[in-house]
Formats: structure tokens, C-alpha cells, sequence
């Protein structure tokens, strides 16, 4: 029996740019000593009253079929949440909850492609989108955003890219903050991209899970400004946020017309997430951005730390960090690509990060490295990094 062309072509035939991490997972299962600074992973665990009002739910009941969409009380908050933040109106029936923001931008693409069409995504980019839009059926396409322009877009590269594809362009994927970059796009930047949206009717994706961790200028969710709305689906989750990667809570916010055409996918592809996982997530908003302040803390921390260390060498660069759990680190000054020093790097001071080329062309030359172990560990791990980089430079030589 074959398998579904759809299925055997998600990775497009080569590596799905995970190979590193899964080599250090290897390391630390034979009992090494790894300091793990590849994924985006909290220190922390999910915290206890948010497990606590989970447990009650289940132990109260709530552990039956759940509605769909998402009990009313969650979408009613999360829309709550949305209006505050971004300035727009929005309504509990604009809000679909679905399994985690993975899954939220798999049934965005659906929405926005038919099998054939092409959907755009920025490289540097996070390692699951073109497989993604492959699971869609729809084709994915490269958009290159430059390291001298902070890895931020330019229309008249998406513009050159539609006009280069034979076929019917439909969606646009942005990620602001960035992973991997860390890049925070500015007003200027998303209306020029909401113009091109308006001009070559697109469909805007925006995924918008790291909006909690803004380190310099703010986040402006794109479906603010005008003209945006009937055409933009957020992608939003509390993973990051609020350290529940594993609990899969996410929601897309869009169109109403839009939302109850997904509420229809999602019954027939998830039916659906338990009541009482909805009923933490619930209890999780309702803590306010305080918390969310409080789980972003250790990341702003640790980015100051990188920005300290970096002062006082001269060989690495760091991407402006303005948001998201990582730096994005520029090491072509040692001669090497970025898998390669990530390789070196694991093999001889056991550091693993990620090679720049898990995210794409355009982040050739650059490792990405999570800031997700205690500031102390961190702070060596991070000195050894330099200290590697500038042994490498020097053999390479002016």
C-alpha cells in the first residue's frame, strides 16, 4: 500500500531542520552533560494554580465532550483578551480555541488555500511552516527577508515572489515577534504589508504567540489596522505566554464568516479539546498580564545577558533582540556556516543550538539559541559559545 502524496511530501523531501535537536536529545538520554538551548521551552513548569483549577475541572466533571469552538466562557475571555490588546472590537464568535497554535495555523492555511494555491511565509521562519502549508495542500512559498533590513519584510520582495508563481497566490504568513529572529515588525512595516494584502487580495496569517514578549517598541497585531480585519486570521496560544507548551491551547481569531467555516474543520478534525484543559486556560487568562509579565520575566533577563557578553567581544552579533525567547546570533565571522558550528559546537563544549539553516536560507551564516536554562548556566553556557566562536575566528585568521 502507498501513503498519501500529501503526507510522504510534508518535509518537501529533505530534512525537517530538527536534526541537531534530536542529536542532543540522543546526547542527554545516554546520560551527558548537554546544556539544551535548542527549542522554545520554559525553565519553568506550568504553574501549580493553573494545574490546580485544571484538576478541579476534571475531578468537577468537566472531562465529557466539550464544545467545539470552545466552552463560551473561554472564547468570551480570549476575546475579551484580544480587544483589550490590540484596540478592535472583537467577539466571542471571532474566536475559534483550538489544539495549540500548530494546529491553529494548519486550519488557518486550510481556510485561506485551496489545493494548489500559493502560500507565502517569510524566511528566517519557524521550522514547521512549509510543512505545514504542504499538510494544506497549498504551496509554499519563500519570501527573503534580509539581515540588513533586522530580518523585517519588504512588499516588493513578497510582490517579486507572487509575480514569479504561476499560480494563484492566496495567503501571507508573518510571525511577529519572531522566532527565529526575535524581530518586532513596526507599524510602518505591517501597513505596507496590509496594503500588499489589500492589493493582491490575500489572506493574512499572523502568528502572534510570542506577543507577550516584547523587549523593545510594542507588538501591533495587524488585524488593527484599517481594512485588515476581513482578511487577517491571528494565530494566538498560551504556550508561550503562559508556560503551558504542553497543555495545547491556541485560538484563531478572524472574520466571523471565517471562524464558524473553521468551526466546521474542526469538528470533523479534532472535535474539539477537553473541557477541563479549557477550564485552566480559562483560569490562566484570568490572571492578568502581571503573570504574563512574570513568565516573560527570566527571558528579558537572560537577553540582557547576551547583550552584556556580546559588548565585549568582536566576533559574534547578535539580530536586534526585540522579542521572543531567543537570540539569534550572527557567527559568519568564524568562517563557518551555521550547522557546522552548531556541530562543533555540541561535539567539543556539549552547547546545543539551533544552526541558523532549521529556519531557512536567509538565516545561513547564524545559530539561534534559546534562553531557556537558569541564568547562571545560561551565563556560562553563553561565555563558552563566545569563547568557541573566537578560537574559530582565530584559526580561520584576517
Amino acid at each position: 500500500m502507498t501513503l498519501s502524496h500529501r503526507i510522504t511530501r510534508i518535509t518537501g523531501g529533505g530534512p525537517d531542520g530538527w536534526d541537531l535537536f534530536r542529536k542532543a536529545r540522543r546526547m542527554i538520554a545516554e546520560g551527558r552533560p548537554v546544556v539544551e538551548l535548542t527549542i522554545g521551552e520554559h525553565d519553568i513548569r506550568t504553574d501549580s494554580r493553573i494545574l490546580d483549577a485544571m484538576d478541579a475541572a476534571a475531578r468537577d466533571g468537566h472531562t465529557g465532550y466539550a464544545a467545539v469552538p470552545g466552552i463560551p466562557e473561554l472564547r468570551a475571555e480570549i476575546a475579551h483578551r484580544v480587544t483589550a490588546q490590540s484596540g478592535i472590537a472583537t467577539a466571542p464568535e471571532e474566536v475559534l480555541v483550538v489544539p495549540g497554535g500548530q494546529a491553529a495555523l494548519f486550519m488557518a492555511h486550510h481556510a485561506s488555500c485551496d489545493p494548489g494555491d500559493g502560500a507565502l511565509y517569510i524566511d528566517p521562519y519557524y521550522a514547521t511552516y512549509p510543512g505545514t502549508i504542504r499538510g494544506a495542500d497549498a504551496v509554499p512559498l519563500a519570501v527573503e527577508a534580509r539581515a540588513r533590513d533586522g530580518f523585517v519584510p519588504r512588499a516588493e520582495a513578497i510582490e517579486a515572489v507572487i509575480d514569479g508563481f504561476e499560480g494563484h497566490a492566496r495567503s501571507l504568513l508573518i510571525n511577529t515577534p519572531n522566532n527565529p529572529t526575535g524581530a518586532v515588525y513596526g507599524r510602518p512595516a505591517l501597513e505596507e504589508i496590509g496594503a500588499l494584502c489589500g492589493r493582491r487580495d490575500l489572506w493574512l496569517i499572523s502568528d502572534e504567540v510570542y506577543e507577550s514578549q516584547v523587549w523593545e517598541g510594542e507588538h501591533l497585531s495587524p488585524r488593527a489596522l484599517p481594512g485588515l480585519a476581513e482578511r487577517t486570521l491571528v494565530v494566538g496560544s498560551l504556550s508561550k505566554g503562559h508556560a503551558m507548551t504542553g497543555s495545547r491551547v491556541g485560538w484563531i481569531v478572524g472574520p466571523r464568516a471565517a471562524i464558524a467555516a473553521l468551526e466546521d474543520l474542526a469538528t470533523h478534525m479534532t472535535y474539539g479539546i477537553p473541557g477541563f484543559v479549557q477550564d485552566a486556560a480559562l483560569h490562566a487568562l484570568r490572571m492578568g498580564p502581571a503573570f504574563e509579565a512574570e513568565v516573560a520575566a527570566p527571558f528579558r533577563r537572560r537577553r540582557d545577558i547576551v547583550a552584556r557578553l556580546l559588548a565585549a567581544q568582536d566576533v559574534v552579533r547578535a539580530v536586534p533582540m526585540q522579542g521572543a525567547m531567543y537570540a539569534f546570533l550572527d557567527i559568519r565571522a568564524t568562517g563557518l556556516e551555521g550547522e557546522a558550528f552548531a556541530l562543533a559546537l555540541l561535539g567539543e563544549e556539549a552547547i546545543a543550538v539551533m544552526p541558523g539553516e532549521s529556519f531557512g536560507r536567509a538565516a545561513a551564516g547564524h545559530v539561534r539559541v534559546a534562553l531557556t536554562v537558569a541564568d547562571d548556566r545560561f551565563e556560562d553556557a553563553l561565555r563558552r559559545l563566545l569563547g568557541f566562536a573566537a578560537e574559530q575566528a582565530r584559526k580561520r585568521g584576517p
